[in-house]
């Protein structure tokens, strides 16, 4: 039988070790190799050519939201799992929308990761309890938000960090424009900063 190729992206030595160990106990996964950053993993992936792979997010070097964007880029075939201690929404939305398939958290039961794996090369997209409701609340907006399609997207940009240049480049709409969207966003939550508006948006699930 053919074994499912996984490699590990983890920077806490033990628990790299657990989850390599886990893996290559499974009769049928082996884990082919394991990196404690995305640079050195990224540079072997032709040479380990995995099927899965387990990233953390924390990562030193190269974020592991930032190592799944150019994992997918290159290789869009590989399946990521993040298994991390992170649980915002932000890490959530960012990981899934960088090219993750799958997102855990660490306090997750040996079997169960396992499980999640085979879940995941069957065309699964697992998440821990959390996460899944977390995403299940995302599509819950409350539809008498009074901000328009645009603004919307404007603010969850802008909540997710993201400069004005970096929202202009993403909506491919100049940095003027979206100065006027958020203008327009703070007149219509009653609010003068963007922190009251995201605050006010998370909380009455406009966004």
């Amino acid at each position: 039988m053919r074994l499912l190729k996984v490699v590990v992206i983890e920077d806490d030595n033990l628990i790299r070790e657990a989850f390599a160990n886990l893996i290559n106990e499974s009769d049928k996964l082996i884990c082919i190799a394991d990196y404690d950053n995305c640079e050195e993993a990224i540079k072997n992936l032709t040479k380990d050519d995995p099927q899965i792979i387990l990233m953390d997010i924390g990562l030193p070097g190269i974020s592991g939201i930032e190592g799944i964007r150019r994992i997918k880029k290159s290789y869009p075939k590989v399946e990521i799992i993040v298994v991390t201690v992170h649980e915002d929404d932000t890490k959530v939305f960012d990981a899934l929308c960088a090219g993750a398939s799958g997102y855990l958290t660490k306090n997750i039961p040996p079997e169960r990761l396992l499980k999640a794996i085979y879940e995941l090369n069957s065309g699964g997209a697992p998440m821990s309890t959390s996460i899944a409701r977390m995403v299940i609340k995302s599509f819950q907006k409350n539809f008498e938000s009074p901000l328009s399609p645009r603004e919307t997207e404007v603010l969850q940009l802008l909540s997710r960090g993201k400069t004005y240049t970096m929202i202009a480049d993403e909506l491919f709409i100049d940095k003027e424009t979206v100065r006027t969207h958020i203008k327009n966003i703070y007149t219509k939550l009653e609010v003068s900063s963007k922190a009251e508006a995201i605050e006010k948006a998370n909380k009455e699930r406009f966004i």
